[in-house]
């Protein structure tokens, strides 16, 4: 009969820090314009797609706020059920949720990453040196 209680037990406990980790994901959103669940940390990315996300983010500029996933299971499994999306890094700008490195590359290859930053109040550090192009 304890087994009964004790596994109630741990599986209430699971559900309330789901819980405060989705909680916890919602406000990191929220309270930052940009921010980036990843592999590793910007300076140094742990897989070829966080660096790729990383690299684009760095040329347009981009101040953004990390969280390593990799130091933190139940993030890592935490964000993937507040996207419903199975794979990282995982990107967010202004609370929206934009998709992992292949929407990021699209989004940047096609140039509508500079009107989504533009979006969120954020202008991109292309802009300006395609502007200078434009002059000459």
């Amino acid at each position: 009969m304890p087994s009964l209680v004790s596994n109630a037990f741990k599986s209430h406990v699971r559900l309330l820090s789901a819980a405060t980790k989705q909680q916890e994901i919602s406000q990191l959103v929220k309270n930052n314009k940009v921010v980036v669940f990843m592999k590793g940390v910007p300076t140094e990315p742990k897989c070829g797609f966080s660096n790729a996300v990383v690299q684009i983010l760095r040329m347009h500029g981009v101040k953004y706020d990390a969280h390593d996933v990799l130091k933190d299971e139940e993030l890592r499994e935490g964000i993937k059920e507040f996207s419903k999306w199975p794979t990282i890094p995982q990107i967010f700008i202004s609370g929206e949720f934009v998709g992992g490195c292949d929407i990021m590359l699209q989004l940047h290859q096609s140039g509508d990453l500079i009107e989504e930053l533009e979006k969120a109040g954020i202008k991109s550090a292309l802009v300006d040196s395609g502007d200078k192009k434009e002059e000459k």
